[in-house]
């Protein structure tokens, strides 16, 4: 057992700074920062990415369907498929110009978008559009030169195929990064663009953009919510699961808070407006979508270096495979180039560009459709080596809410005790005295009227129930009215305060009848969380302000091994650096007052948050604030990092592989690759990363 609570207060940050200290969050885990010039992700994304400014997947389908038109007379009269398929194309005047004149097009219309995209390359940083565009332009050079004179074959069929396919490659890459990204497309489609006004005893349908903070609208059964807002009056179940993950709906009734896309049931509910425009909970999750999805990974930067070299290392093997060709066989210069093509198109590090982000885009997308908010992509990263996570009790572990642990009794039935004392403590306002109320709505007892009610202040409360008069209230309350105690229900005060919680009795007028233990409750998933992360080999601590009897109640209720107790908020922050200093280590706090240790640890999960997902010092937010989501959050990261890993494997060693085989090394033994078949082979290798990425969404993150 570890108690260490004394020890840690000397390193403690300024008693200032607990609950603002994002500085230094921006400092060490780097949340994305929009490009200053307005393009959201700009230049952050990779290589492949910024290619494709400016173009959607329609351009690339558009083009890909025409040239493959253009490209079906040219394989017609291309000689060696009469010669593979055994027959004769129809002749006419001309017949010989279909081809160039074809492929002519093929080339500007079709490869238009990788020439200009080498275009924008070479003036900052070369990469896959450079190796399509130089790839196409030699064949086409080469192939122009022999229609008119040169010696050789031409590549007219090998070009008009290899722009379709790389068309294709593009339409289908673009289309897979746009589905994943498209969670926010189906957010945006939550929300309705008008409302209910209601002012002056009428309703008027206005825009929702017009709402101003204080308005008051009806939100009709059935409809959805169009605004961030406090309910006024009126009781319905609402559905929440865009946010939480949760399909079944909530209660809400007045004084709970209404979030904009959320889908009213069977009441009509007025709302009075909270927040508008970019403040809504719904606007910020698509913000903080929208970053991480444009924010860059570690891996992302390697797998950005990757491609880089891989296109110098390619065009250096083209030219060389170029000069050894030629020197072998001076007659054959059909031959060389197209080795040097066959190089640069095999090459192409789609298969690279892709690696990462697409798995990154549906990690992101998966998370949010689990109620767990990425705020960082490098999370994923980070997560994977996590070996301790703490935990903040209050709030988190527990539901931060009073229940009635246990239940004594003397001469009188449990039952009867439970619905006396609800009877009476339903007339108080006492915090503790309405979790028997709950207790007893719990056990679905009925309520009796209590008559002569009086409440006694700091004591408790008194009154006639069932013509018996009867009183709840502290334990002190006994010996200041000399009544019995009985020896069972003493005992079962020591148990109860040994575990640091509180007790309340019923009394009526000669002793004490019933003892209720009450405490913060455990929530039922924490037990299930602890058992799933030590499954996992990731030791779990808890932290809390509580006395020493309460945290190791409830760490025993956990079987949470290692506790810190009586940690005040601003050393939670020292104590998460010793943690960090044994192994990595990751803190689950509320994110308001938990803000530095948040800070300060290898991976932040702000639980709690409810709708204030805006927490900057969090990695990443579980909205629904359940413990088993961070579970959840370990397990998703674990496998997107093991995708990453595995993409960016296949795409490198699919080049040490395939780049040598393009060059001819194995034209001795028979196997030579097609500028054609490279294209096919290139395309191959970026559909498989495209699948494994996609293959993420496979995973079972809940049992």
């Amino acid at each position: 057992m570890n108690h260490d609570h004394h020890n840690h207060q000397q390193t403690q940050p300024k008693p200032g700074n607990t609950g603002h200290d994002e500085h230094g969050k921006q400092v060490k885990k780097n949340p994305p920062d929009p490009d200053p010039h307005g393009n959201q992700g700009g230049r952050n994304q990779h290589a492949g990415h910024d290619k494709h400014a400016g173009h959607s997947p329609e351009i690339f389908k558009r083009r890909f369907f025409i040239c493959l038109l253009l490209t079906l007379p040219i394989l017609y009269f291309a000689p060696i498929f009469q010669t593979w398929l055994n027959y004769q194309a129809i002749q006419f005047p001309g017949a010989k110009w279909v081809i160039p004149i074809f492929s002519t097009i093929v080339y500007f219309y079709g490869g238009w978008v990788f020439l200009k995209g080498a275009y924008y390359e070479l003036r900052s940083k070369i990469g896959m559009m450079t190796l399509v565009a130089l790839a196409i332009t030699v064949a086409f050079v080469y192939s122009v030169s022999v229609t008119f004179g040169l010696k050789g074959d031409s590549f007219y069929w090998e070009l008009a195929t290899l722009v379709d396919i790389m068309l294709l490659g593009h339409w289908m890459e673009m289309a897979s990064v746009l589905g994943a990204s498209n969670a926010l497309g189906e957010l945006a489609k939550l929300v309705p663009s008008v409302a209910h006004k209601q002012a002056n005893g009428r309703s008027e349908d206005v825009q929702v953009s017009a709402l101003v903070e204080g308005d008051i609208i009806l939100i009709r059964p059935g409809e959805q919510v169009p605004i961030d807002g406090e309910i006024v009056e009126g009781t319905s179940n609402v559905n929440e699961s865009f946010l939480t993950g949760e399909s079944r709906p909530v209660v809400k009734k007045a004084n709970d808070e209404a979030i904009a896309g959320a889908v009213n049931g069977e009441g009509a509910l007025t709302v009075k407006v909270t927040r508008t425009g970019d403040q809504t909970t719904l606007s910020q999750i698509m913000r903080m979508v929208k970053e991480a999805q444009t924010s860059k990974s570690k891996f992302q930067s390697l797998a950005d270096r990757l491609a880089y070299w891989l296109t110098l290392i390619a065009i250096g093997i083209a030219t060389l495979a170029f000069v050894v060709w030629i020197s072998i066989k001076p007659d054959d210069l059909a031959f060389a180039v197209s080795r040097a093509v066959t190089v640069l198109v095999i090459a192409c590090p789609h298969a690279l560009g892709l690696a990462v982000p697409l798995v990154l885009v549906n990690a992101t997308a998966m998370s949010a459709k689990n109620g767990i908010l990425v705020r960082n992509r490098e999370a994923f990263e980070r997560a994977k080596g996590i070996k301790t996570i703490a935990f903040d009790k209050t709030g988190t572990l527990t539901t931060g809410h009073f229940g009635v642990q246990r239940i004594y009794t003397d001469s009188i039935d449990e039952l009867k005790a439970l619905g006396i004392s609800a009877s009476l403590e339903s007339l108080s306002e006492h915090p503790l005295g309405q979790s028997i109320v709950e207790e007893a709505s719990h056990r679905k007892l009925q309520l009796l009227k209590a008559s002569d009610f009086k409440a006694v202040p700091g004591q408790g409360v008194e009154g006639v129930v069932d013509g018996q008069h009867y009183r709840v209230g502290r334990p002190e309350w006994v010996q200041e009215l000399k009544l019995q105690f009985p020896p069972a229900l003493q005992k079962g005060l020591q148990e109860r305060e040994s575990r640091g919680e509180s007790a309340i009795v019923l009394m009526d007028d000669k002793q004490v009848l019933a003892l209720f233990g009450l405490a913060d409750q455990v929530r039922a998933s924490a037990r299930e969380a602890v058992v799933k992360l030590q499954k996992m080999d990731v030791q779990v601590v808890m932290i809390t302000g509580d006395a020493e009897a309460v945290a190791k109640a409830v760490a025993g209720d956990l079987q949470i091994d290692r506790y810190y107790a009586r940690v005040l908020p601003q050393d939670k922050a020292a104590l998460i650096h010793r943690l960090k200093a044994e192994k990595p280590t990751a803190f689950v706090g509320d994110g308001i007052n938990d803000a530095p240790a948040l800070t300060e640890s290898d991976l932040g999960l702000a639980i709690g948050a409810g709708t204030n997902v805006a927490i900057e010092s969090a990695d990443l937010i579980l909205v629904k604030s359940d413990p088993l989501d961070a579970t959840y959050a370990l397990k998703l990261a674990k496998a997107t990092y093991s995708k990453m890993a595995q993409n960016l494997l296949w795409a490198a060693g699919y080049n040490v592989v395939a780049i040598p085989l393009a060059a001819g090394v194995g034209y001795p033994f028979g196997i030579l690759l097609t500028p054609a078949i490279a294209a096919i082979l290139m395309s191959v290798s970026t559909v498989v990363v495209s699948f494994n990425a996609m293959s993420l969404r496979a995973i079972r993150l809940h049992d």
